[in-house]
């Protein structure tokens, strides 16, 4: 696994921690830097992440990258490009990506599953889409922890989120929608949650032989009844401070697996919710089965650095995917096909 030749696409949050890890990793070099502003082509890449000079320049020129030859792309732009990814797979380079369209190749259309695999055959490749969530908690623990049942009657997976001390306004504000009016969540805005979680719920079906009929999603929020602030600003009495979606998958009519994140920015809501406790940011696995478990898994983050860590918990599991994925077959590769990712930290 000595020296595989890594390019890191896009240096967004997860995409700067990746960049850092590759730089640092004992077993990884870093082969070429792609970015999408104008203001960072040109500039090293240990600035990025926030390391000394790394003598690798980052680049918008997509030829420039494709003729590095590089092993493998770790591809994390905000938006992906199917046009990009097919011609790095068929150039010869693997892909691990944040993305989350390859989870689970029989939920992505037929026409871009065939254009994908194609492009893995001819350049015999492989691309494999991971993370925390959805990836860890969705799919490599709960293959884990069904892996002692021999019935399983219901999986539920519940993610915590107490967002107060974040110092992220655009994220929490702008993208998320919290300190808005109520109004603008109506039920069809959570369906995106069936998109994102339901190919990872249904993977993981799949693989214990229970596969699903169905997956829907339903979200709801609920306000702060007085004004508000929070590390990244100021939320006015009646404005959304929470925020609630679950996904559920069903088998033979019944409801099988369920995730449900709810995210908020105080323990005070209208309606009042049920929540963790101030500070509680982590998750909740629940298995009703012949060997019923309920594990709790608590982010360990000091007070004031959530929005410093959180990154790696997304960043790193692709980091450590790389040696798996460049000596996987050739297509696009699950958790369910990949070997137990174990991290190389020396």
């Amino acid at each position: 696994m000595t020296g595989i030749r890594v390019v890191q696409w896009a240096t967004g949050n997860i995409g700067a921690r990746s960049l850092r890890h590759v730089i640092e990793h004992p077993r990884l070099t870093l082969a070429g830097l792609y970015v999408t502003s104008p203001a960072k082509v040109g500039r090293d890449a240990g600035e990025l992440c926030g390391l000394p000079p790394a003598g690798v320049t980052a680049t918008s020129d997509v030829e420039a990258i494709l003729a590095l030859d590089a092993d493998c792309v770790l591809y994390m732009p905000a938006v992906c490009d199917l046009d990009q990814v097919c011609a790095i797979l068929a150039r010869g380079t693997n892909i691990v990506t944040t993305r989350g369209e390859f989870h689970h190749p029989a939920s992505m259309s037929p026409a871009d599953r065939e254009r994908v695999e194609r492009a893995c055959a001819e350049g015999r490749t492989s691309i494999h889409s991971t993370g925390s969530s959805p990836g860890f908690i969705t799919e490599a623990l709960p293959l884990v922890l069904t892996s002692i049942q021999r019935r399983l009657d219901r999986l539920a997976i519940h993610e915590y989120a107490d967002v107060s001390d974040r110092d992220s306004p655009d994220m929490l504000f702008n993208l998320m929608g919290f300190g808005h009016s109520a109004a603008e969540f109506p039920p069809e805005r959570f369906g995106y949650a069936a998109y994102s979680f339901g190919p990872s719920m249904r993977l993981v079906a799949d693989a214990v032989g229970l596969p699903l009929d169905s997956v829907t999603a339903t979200g709801e929020v609920a306000v702060t009844p007085e004004k508000l602030t929070i590390a990244a600003g100021t939320l006015d009495a009646g404005t959304v401070a929470g925020l609630r979606m679950t996904v559920t998958g069903t088998h033979q009519g019944r409801p099988l697996m369920t995730f449900t994140a709810s995210w908020c920015c105080s323990q005070v809501l209208d309606p009042a919710w049920e929540l963790r406790g101030a500070g509680w940011n982590g998750w909740n696995v629940q298995v009703d089965g012949d060997a019923p478990l309920d594990v709790d898994i608590r982010f360990k983050i000091p007070e004031g650095r959530m929005g410093e860590m959180t990154p790696g918990y997304t960043a790193n599991r692709a980091v450590n995917a790389v040696p798996y994925v460049c000596a996987a077959p050739a297509g696009i590769r699950t958790t369910v096909h990949l070997p137990q990712i174990i991290p190389v930290l020396a």
